[in-house]
């Protein structure tokens, strides 16, 4: 599972799918592709015929937020829905959260996170074991970590690899 923001104001919220038609899915669904979790590297519109393989995308919060900054009361409104989503997906084991909004969600919904102690800190390449899940830590693929090399195309592939390798392992 792959956790995000929101979708974007001009991208996923325009097209209807988080991550479609905007330049941080450019660089992500790139970054899948590489990955063999889907099947084509590049997404713009819910009917270009992306197929996700072995992985889920979700957003902490559902609707595109004022200046990309969603308040932490939308953040917890909209947390039903992601523990909705995650219930849909019991087999799910891995949550990659692309930025520090997103681990701080995946906290608040995954299963035992409540007792970690002390709280797992949101860093690229952070690994946490969060009851039966693991959490990964990354960077956001927004132009402003991609543009300043923040986040660079292998610094992304090194966490998907990790967590598509560390998801097989647990299924076995």
């Amino acid at each position: 599972m792959l956790l995000g923001l929101a979708p974007a104001a001009h991208g996923g919220n325009r097209t209807g799918r988080i991550f479609t038609g905007d330049r941080s899915g450019d660089f992500l669904f790139a970054a899948l592709w590489r990955a063999g979790l889907c099947n084509q590297p590049d997404s713009h519109a819910r009917s270009d015929g992306l197929a996700m393989r072995g992985a889920y995308l979700c957003a902490a919060v559902r609707c595109a937020p004022p200046a990309n900054k969603p308040l932490p009361a939308e953040r917890d409104r909209c947390l039903p829905y992601l523990l909705h989503e995650l219930a849909l997906l019991p087999r799910a084991r891995v949550v990659v959260a692309l930025g520090a909004f997103a681990w701080d969600a995946a906290l608040r919904v995954l299963p035992g996170a409540g007792e970690a102690r002390p709280r797992p800190r949101f860093g690229h390449g952070a690994m946490a074991r969060v009851g039966l899940y693991t959490l990964i830590g990354s960077y956001h693929p927004s132009q402003q970590n991609t543009f300043t090399k923040r986040l660079t195309p292998a610094m992304l592939d090194d966490v998907l690899r990790r967590a598509e390798r560390l998801a097989r392992e647990l299924a076995a």
